[in-house]
């Protein structure tokens, strides 16, 4: 089998074939990574989604197939410190349309942490932290926003960090940190009392007057342990302060990279729903005949095809396009808003092509329908990306 066919084969949604921009370098690393899926992560997947509790010990299997630092990732990439655009896009694809959950705990520690490193340290940070982040030896997590000020974080930051000597003393509070608890460096974002800017400090898990409560009794994304971090004169080293994060400017920096990301899962998630989705249908007898050769159960299969290769077709140029650098507001914030919606209406389909059977976990599509409205929310709600575009559209900022 040639490797277009296998592609074809392995990704038979892809009706245009965005998949074909792979290295098979990179389309091994992603072969390896369906396999432990299957095999490893999704026996265990739905008891944990009941019980709310993470599955730690099937996500190390993740770790180890070399996702974020496989060799096979860089070849022809010499000097990059990250795998390509596109392959990052496929990436998500694969965990997200397993689950959302473990494309959630990966995009925090992968995406937004690994990011903050590479984006807001300096070279000798960078060397520290980032080989431990990407080999998984550190879990790390993304502390930006707080329990009044989520949409609004630019302007209503509120916790501080004052220096003290060759210390910072940080204080305030932090909510919905996914993997706050388990977490060995927490980049936590504080405002300086001194210029009143927003740093970002590499606070070490379990250090003095530190504390995460985990939050209880979620209907989305129930395995991932979203924290509630309270920091009560939590002293660092001035070594632990990220150099090049000096403003909500570097902030909206290393999120303009990260909002691609969930616009990724998005498209992940509206695969997954449709691949569960078919399976049943196919399986399931109504009437005499299997529930998939009924023509408004595949009107509704078709339009789910369609979100499939629409949310891909973001996924894939918007990749493109940051590849070349062009890390654009405007697109991240585009792709995301388009993508959650066609993933939202994509997860509703699923679950309802299932009928009654769609609101239990077996079928898949019930945890698709509801931890979709988490990542419909997450990384800038609908109405901020909404708004962004808008603003580029108009040159007239709307929202407040």
């Amino acid at each position: 089998m040639s490797y277009l066919e296998e592609l074809k084969e392995f990704y038979p949604l892809d009706l245009y074939a965005f998949s074909r921009g792979l290295t098979e370098g990179e389309f091994t690393v992603l072969k390896n990574l369906r396999k432990v899926l299957e095999e490893k992560v999704k026996p265990v997947v739905n008891e944990h989604w009941e019980k709310a509790e993470f599955p730690f010990e099937a996500f190390g299997e993740i770790a180890k197939v070399g996702v974020m630092n496989s060799p096979l990732l860089f070849e022809g990439r010499e000097g990059k410190r990250k795998p390509s655009e596109l392959y990052n896009a496929f990436l998500y694809l694969e965990l997200a349309k397993l689950d959302a959950s473990i494309a959630t705990f990966y995009t925090v520690h992968g995406g937004l942490c690994y990011n903050t490193i590479l984006m807001g340290g300096s070279e000798e940070q960078i060397a520290h932290y980032a080989p431990k982040v990407a080999s998984f030896e550190w879990q790390g997590c993304f502390g930006l926003t707080e329990p009044d000020h989520g949409s609004d974080i630019a302007g209503g930051l509120s916790t501080t960090a004052e220096k003290k000597g060759d210390k910072w003393v940080i204080n305030g509070e932090k909510r919905w940190i996914g993997g706050a608890n388990t977490a060995d460096i927490l980049p936590i974002f504080a405002r300086d009392t001194a210029d009143n800017k927003i740093k970002c400090f590499i606070v070490p898990g379990g250090s003095k007057g530190l504390r995460v409560d985990v939050i209880q009794n979620k209907v989305a994304l129930r395995e991932v342990q979203n924290g509630h971090i309270y920091l009560d004169n939590v002293e660092v080293d001035d070594s632990t302060r990220l150099e090049n994060v000096n403003g909500f400017k570097d902030v909206a920096r290393i999120l303009r990279a990260t909002r691609a990301d969930i616009a990724h899962l998005a498209m992940g998630m509206t695969y997954g729903s449709l691949e569960a989705a078919l399976k049943y249908v196919k399986e399931r007898d109504q009437f005499g005949k299997k529930v998939s050769s009924f023509q408004l159960v595949q009107e509704k299969l078709a339009r789910m095809e369609a979100n499939v290769v629409a949310t891909l077709a973001y996924s894939a140029q918007l990749a493109n396009l940051q590849e070349q650098g062009e890390f654009l507001e405007e697109n991240s914030a585009l792709a995301k808003m388009h993508n959650a919606l066609r993933m939202r209406e994509t997860v509703a389909l699923g679950r309802e092509v299932c009928g009654g059977n769609g609101i239990t976990l077996e079928t898949d599509v019930a945890r698709f329908f509801a931890d979709g409205e988490a990542i419909y929310s997450y990384e800038g709600t609908h109405e901020i990306n909404a708004l962004i575009v808008g603003r580029y559209l108009t040159g007239q900022g709307a929202f407040v």
